[in-house]
């Protein structure tokens, strides 16, 4: 059963676009530096990708814990 909701979690995470997981993943003060780094990984992949989505995850990962 758990195998199921995992797979549910994934497919759900996959069909976001990569702005709605940046913007998700700014707006939590929980997400770990590791994930932010792995989105501006993939927002640098991206050839099409928006600036603005670049200038969210560094002003985000460069923030206070506290903020």
């Amino acid at each position: 059963m758990p195998q199921s909701v995992v797979g549910l979690q994934a497919r759900s995470v996959s069909e976001k676009s990569l702005a709605q997981l940046v913007s998700e993943a700014v707006q939590s003060h929980a997400t770990p530096i590791s994930q932010l780094l792995r989105l501006m990984w993939r927002v640098d992949a991206e050839p099409g990708a928006n600036e603005n989505l670049r200038a969210q995850l560094r002003a985000r990962i460069g923030a206070p814990l506290a903020s």
